[in-house]
C-alpha cells in the first residue's frame, strides 16, 4: 500500500539525513548542502513506463478527449446563465476581467503541468501538495478538495433538475413532482459512464464539450451576420427578464459609448472578480487525467497552452459578440435578484422563438458535463485518499475494478453526491447546506495557494527536471498567482451575499488543517522518538 511505503520513505529519511522525504520531515543538511547536492545531480525525465509500475488504471484517454475535457474544464453554466450579471456590474470591462483572471488560472494550469509532466503516473496534484508541503498539508488538501468536489456535486445535480423541470415547462409539462427522480436517473446514468471504462467517459465528455462549443460558436457567427447587415431590434419580451428590454442597432460602438472601467463603482469592480473567478472553477480538472491519458508528456503540455485561446475564443469571443447586440445597460436585475440570460436575447433578437428551450437544452449538457467530471474527480481522489489511509476500511476503496476503474470509490461519491434530494426536502438542513457549498467554492482558494506553494516547493528540490514543461518566470509568476488568490477571497469578505462563505472558509483553514498539521507533527514525533530507542 502507498502508506506502506510512505513510512518507509519517512524512515529513510532519518536513516540517510541528505533524502529529502515525502513526509515534510526535516533533515539535518543544511540548506545550502541541499541546494549543491540538487545541482550537482539534476533530475532525468524518468520513462512513463517506469513510472506506471504502480499505476494500476489505464491509459483510456486519447488526445480528442484530453482536449475537448479541458474545453469542457473552461466552460461552465456561469457563461450560458451568469454572464448576464457579470456585464451588469462592470459593463464592457468585464472582458478585461475575464481576460485577468484567464491569465492567472492560465498560471495555475502552468504550474500543475509542469509538477504532472515530472510524474504522469499521479492520480491527482494534490500529491505534490502532500509531497513538497508535507503530509499534514496534504491531507488537510485531499480531504477538502473530496469534500468541495461532493458539494459542488450535489449542487449540480440540483440544477441539472431545475434546468431539466424549466426545460419541459417551456413546453407546457410540469414536471416539478419528478425533480428527485429526474436527479436520481441522471446520477445513476453517469455513474454508469464512470464505471464502464474511462474511454467511455472520455467520449461522454467529448460530446458535451461539443454542444457547448456549437452554441458559443453560434453566438458568435449570429453577431457577425448582424453587425455585417447592421441589424435593429424592436422592444422585446425575453423568457427570464422582468418587463420589455428596449431596442437597439447591432453596433461594436455599443462597446465602446460611455464606457468607464467602474461604471457602478469600484465595489462592483472588485466584485466582479469573484465571479468571473468561480466561473473558471474546476478548470484545473484536466490534471486530474494525466495518469489515464495516452502519451501525457505530448499531450499536457498541448492541453494547458490552449487554455489562452479557448479563453479569448469562447469567453471574451462570447462576452464581445453580446454586447455588440445587447447594450449593457439593458441588463438589468429581475425582482427576485436573477438575470437574464444574454444567450436566449441574442438568439430571441435573431428571430429563434425558440431560443430559451435552445439554451436551457445546452445548459442541462453543460451541467450534465459538470457533474459527469465531478464523479470521476472525485473517484479519483477518494481513491487516492483510501490508499494513503491507515484505516481497513478505507483500504477496500483502494481497489481498481476488471475495467480499470476505482469502481468502489466512485460509488461511494455517487452515493454521496445522492444525499442532495433529501438534504434539499429539510428546512434547517438545506439552510445549512446552502452555506457549506458556498464556502466549499471558497476553500477551493485555499487549494489553489497550496498547489502554488507546491510548485515552488518541487522547483527547489531535487526532482525538478530542467527540460520539462517549464513554468515561465516562475519566481515571480507563483507570488503573482497567490497574491491574486488572496485578493480574490479578500473579496468575499466585501458582500452581505458571500461574508459568511468567506467566514466558514477560515474556521475550516484553522480548524481542519490545524487538526491535520498537529496529527502529522504528534505522529511523526511518535515515529522519531521510536526509531532512536
Amino acid at each position: 500500500m502507498c502508506d506502506a511505503r510512505g513510512r518507509v520513505e519517512i524512515i529513510m529519511t532519518y536513516e540517510n539525513p541528505n533524502s529529502a522525504g515525502q513526509g515534510g520531515m526535516q533533515s539535518e543538511t543544511s540548506p545550502a548542502d541541499m541546494r549543491a547536492a540538487q545541482a550537482a545531480t539534476p533530475a532525468t525525465a524518468e520513462p512513463v513506463e517506469s513510472l506506471d509500475k504502480g499505476n494500476e488504471m489505464a491509459r483510456g484517454l486519447n488526445n480528442r478527449h484530453v482536449q475537448f475535457i479541458a474545453i469542457g474544464g473552461t466552460i461552465g453554466t456561469g457563461l450560458f446563465l451568469g454572464s448576464g450579471k457579470s456585464i451588469a456590474l462592470t459593463g464592457p470591462s468585464i472582458i478585461f476581467v475575464y481576460i485577468g483572471v484567464g491569465l492567472i488560472m492560465f498560471l495555475l494550469m502552468r504550474a500543475i503541468g509542469e509538477m504532472m509532466y515530472r510524474d504522469p503516473s499521479q492520480h491527482t496534484f494534490i500529491n505534490f501538495i502532500t509531497r513538497y508541503l508535507g503530509r499534514g498539508w496534504g491531507k488537510f488538501a485531499g480531504w477538502t478538495y473530496w469534500i468541495v468536489l461532493i458539494l459542488t456535486g450535489m449542487t449540480e445535480i440540483t440544477a441539472v433538475s431545475t434546468y431539466f423541470v424549466t426545460f419541459f415547462g417551456m413546453f407546457d409539462i410540469n414536471l416539478k413532482a419528478w425533480k428527485w427522480l429526474i436527479e436520481l436517473c441522471f446520477l445513476v446514468a453517469l455513474t454508469c459512464v464512470n464505471l464502464i471504462a474511462v474511454k467511455v467517459f472520455g467520449e461522454a465528455e467529448f460530446w458535451f464539450s461539443m454542444i457547448k462549443i456549437t452554441l458559443i460558436v453560434g453566438l458568435i457567427a449570429t453577431a457577425v451576420v448582424m453587425l455585417v447587415i447592421g441589424f435593429h431590434y424592436p422592444a422585446t419580451h425575453i423568457e427570464g427578464v422582468d418587463g420589455t428590454i428596449a431596442g437597439a442597432t447591432v453596433s461594436l460602438r455599443n462597446l465602446v459609448n460611455g464606457f468607464q472601467i467602474a461604471p457602478n463603482g469600484w465595489m462592483s469592480f472588485f466584485m466582479s472578480f469573484q465571479m468571473v473567478f468561480f466561473a473558471y472553477l474546476l478548470i484545473e480538472f484536466v490534471g486530474v487525467t494525466v495518469s489515464e491519458t495516452q502519451n501525457p508528456r505530448k499531450v499536457l503540455p498541448k492541453a494547458v497552452n490552449e487554455i489562452i485561446m479557448r479563453i479569448l475564443i469562447f469567453y471574451v469571443g462570447a462576452l464581445v459578440a453580446i454586447m455588440c447586440i445587447v447594450p449593457w445597460r439593458n441588463f438589468h436585475q429581475n425582482a427576485d435578484g436573477s438575470f437574464g440570460s444574454p444567450f436566449i436575447m441574442v438568439f430571441k433578437y435573431a428571430g429563434l422563438d425558440w431560443a430559451a428551450a435552445l439554451v436551457f437544452f445546452v445548459v442541462i449538457t453543460a451541467a450534465a458535463s459538470s457533474l459527469n467530471s465531478l464523479l470521476y474527480s472525485a473517484g479519483r481522489h477518494l481513491y487516492q485518499l483510501a490508499q494513503d489511509s491507515d484505516s481497513p476500511a478505507m483500504s477496500r476503496l483502494a481497489e481498481v475494478s476488471g475495467r480499470k476503474v476505482p469502481a468502489k470509490a466512485i460509488v461511494v461519491s455517487g452515493c454521496m453526491i445522492l444525499l442532495s434530494p433529501i438534504i434539499n426536502a429539510l428546512p434547517g438542513i438545506s439552510s445549512a447546506f446552502v452555506l457549506f457549498s458556498s464556502a466549499a467554492s471558497a476553500v477551493v482558494i485555499f487549494i489553489y495557494v497550496l498547489t502554488m506553494f507546491a510548485h515552488r516547493g518541487y522547483r527547489k528540490s531535487a526532482d525538478f527536471l530542467a527540460d520539462g514543461f517549464l513554468m515561465p518566470a516562475w519566481k515571480v509568476t507563483d507570488w503573482i498567482a497567490i497574491a491574486f488568490f488572496v485578493f480574490v477571497y479578500g473579496t468575499l469578505f466585501l458582500s452581505a451575499d458571500t461574508i459568511g462563505s468567506a467566514i466558514a472558509g477560515v474556521v475550516w483553514l484553522v480548524a481542519f488543517g490545524g487538526y491535520c498539521l498537529l496529527h502529522e507533527r504528534y505522529q511523526n514525533r511518535d515515529l522519531k522518538d521510536s526509531l532512536r530507542k
